[in-house]
């Protein structure tokens, strides 16, 4: 069982080691399936490490349905193989799960589903987790319940309109029990996102619906810590949203901000690039 608490010095290393594990599980995953969203999962593993590792959610492994666990919805499901990784290194289910990743009687699919224990959501529909959290952390004001709910998205998810009518309805209600954070790596299927659907300033969209906004390095645990660590303290009334600024296919040059690891498999020389470039992390 986990608390929060913030962040020493001396646990950086090890959640940038803890990271580097996640990023080396994922590619195998990938591999071994033959299919996987690998470049969003590497540019959000750290921010998904800080989360389970950094003492932020409130969780118990051994007791996934705990009323009183923060409830966390991975709204970009398609990079669900980061998820799966750090659920089953924790204990949710056995690693031995992985080997099977998005194969026949696995119980780890390409999104996330609620019969994974450590899942809240079905989620990969882009622009329904939002929407899904709020009425988590709806519940937990109504019920008077201390639970945060926390959602992660992307930054081409916050093309769908959905988004936008949950953002209103949380500044609406008062949801300071929610945080949204977005996975800004700037790229999306096709392109990057500056050139499908410029977003910017994204930072003040998320202002004018009612939310704070804080805009920090996703790949800094000092930075990720500097936020998560404070948001059980926050006086603000409003949701909050964490803007974290990321790489696609973070940890594997070839792969960095390269549209065409949305969803591609290395190669057998690639791979062992890929590996020999994790290995030294």
């Amino acid at each position: 069982m986990f608390s929060t608490a913030t962040l020493m010095e001396d646990n950086i290393q090890k959640l940038k080691e803890k990271a580097n594990f996640v990023r080396r599980q994922i590619l195998e995953m990938v591999v071994a399936a033959g299919k996987g969203h690998i470049g969003g999962a590497f540019s959000c593993t750290d921010i998904l490490v800080s989360l389970y590792y950094g003492d932020v959610l409130r969780f118990d492994s051994s007791n996934p349905n705990w009323d009183k666990r923060d409830r966390f919805i991975l709204s970009k499901g398609h990079t669900a193989a980061a998820l799966y990784a750090i659920l089953s290194d924790l204990g949710y289910f056995p690693c031995t799960e992985l080997n099977n990743f998005q194969k026949e009687n696995c119980i780890l699919g390409g999104h996330p589903d609620r019969k994974i224990p450590g899942i809240e959501a079905d989620t990969g529909s882009l622009g329904h987790g939002l929407g899904i959290g709020i009425g988590l952390a709806l519940s937990a004001k109504l019920d008077k319940k201390d639970f945060m709910t926390f959602v992660l998205m992307g930054d081409g998810e916050c093309y769908e309109g959905s988004v936008w009518e949950a953002a209103m309805f949380a500044s609406h209600h008062k949801l300071n029990n929610l945080v949204g954070i977005v996975d800004k790596n700037n790229l999306c299927i096709l392109d990057f996102t500056k050139n499908c659907v410029n977003m910017e300033p994204l930072e003040d969209k998320w202002k004018s619906f009612g939310w704070d906004v804080i805009t920090i390095d996703g790949h800094s645990f000092e930075e990720l810590d500097s936020v998560f660590s404070k948001v059980r303290s926050r006086q603000s009334e409003k949701p909050l949203m964490i803007i974290a600024n990321t790489i696609k296919g973070k940890g594997v040059s070839f792969m960095e901000n390269k549209p065409e690891w949305h969803h591609s498999v290395p190669n057998q020389e690639q791979l062992e690039m890929a590996r020999k470039e994790l290995s030294k992390e």
